[in-house]
């Protein structure tokens, strides 16, 4: 894997997505969701796929680092971050052959994706940080055009432990 990117669709068209990604050169886009639908037309997973195809870049979706079901709810139950992540991650970790069998198989630049813009309340910077420690790279948030604004200034941070896919 030469670079390792993460990136949100949440509030952003199709088009203005794809065009982030091949603006920073994407070769792979990893759907990390659990369930790989939506709401939000051209987004799930078979208009998705096509569409990228059509793009130049190639589509893998692994529901093994979608965030299960059970940990996604509790979280729209009570809003309690640290613990979701702290359950995520307890979860990611049974998740480390998994992980270290992408990290030697994607070539090129990879974007792990997921819904939401900010990375910093998504699963994915879990699955990203897991990676990137198995690679010894340092993952790049992207965003779509007003989130490319946002940058970390929007993001909240949580207090995490650490996660080794080792």
């Amino acid at each position: 894997m030469k670079k390792l990117f993460t990136i949100g669709y949440e509030g952003v068209a199709l088009d203005d997505f794809i065009r982030a990604l091949k603006t920073a050169k994407i070769e792979v886009l990893l759907d990390v969701r659990e369930l790989p639908i939506s709401r939000r037309k051209g987004f799930s997973k078979t208009a998705l796929g096509t569409a990228l195809t059509e793009a130049g870049i190639a589509y893998r979706h692994e529901k093994q680092l979608g965030s299960p079901k059970t940990i996604r709810h509790r979280l729209r139950e009570d809003g309690n971050y640290p613990r979701f992540f702290r359950e995520f991650d307890r979860y990611l970790i049974k998740q480390s052959t998994l992980l270290e069998m992408l990290a030697e198989k994607l070539k090129g630049n990879v974007a792990l994706m997921c819904y939401e813009k900010n990375h910093e309340e998504c699963h994915r910077r879990s699955v990203a940080d897991a990676l990137a420690e198995l690679l010894g790279k340092t993952p790049i948030h992207l965003g779509v055009g007003d989130h490319a604004r946002e940058g970390s200034e929007a993001a909240r941070s949580y207090p995490r432990q650490g996660v080794s896919a080792a």
